[in-house]
């Protein structure tokens, strides 16, 4: 099994002993992503819509350093501070989702890190 460790400065560099990504036969397992803008280094969006919007270009920009995309991703887990905020999150996750949309689970949790309302992780396929 062959295994290759993605690292961008695209998005926010790891906050602990972890990997932005791993490509392990033809897959990519993308780690959790957090609102953290990576040009600052801070979680700049207070709303869940913004902090989703920047979880998901965090996403995208650990995707193309993989050699993937956002249209090859087959599963995210969306975890949630508050199960409340689902249907804010869920619209601006529809947009950058919107054709053929991965397979997804969502949870409430007790609290993420940096106290982000969200944070998402994928497994995406290869370009091919």
């Amino acid at each position: 099994m062959s295994r290759q460790v993605v690292s961008t400065s695209n998005a926010p560099a790891a906050l602990g002993p972890y990997s932005q990504a791993i490509i392990s036969d033809g897959l990519v397992f993308v780690s959790g992503q957090i609102p953290i803008n990576p040009a600052s280094g801070e979680i700049e969006a207070q709303d869940i819509a913004g902090q989703t919007t920047q979880v998901l270009k965090n996403l995208e920009a650990i995707l193309v350093a993989s050699g993937s995309s956002i249209a090859n991703v087959v599963k995210t887990t969306c975890f949630l501070d508050d199960i409340n905020e689902w249907p804010a999150m869920n619209e601006v996750y529809g947009k950058v989702f919107h054709t053929d949309p991965p397979a997804r689970s969502a949870f409430e949790v007790g609290k993420l890190p940096k106290n982000a309302k969200v944070e998402v992780e994928a497994i995406a396929k290869l370009n091919q």
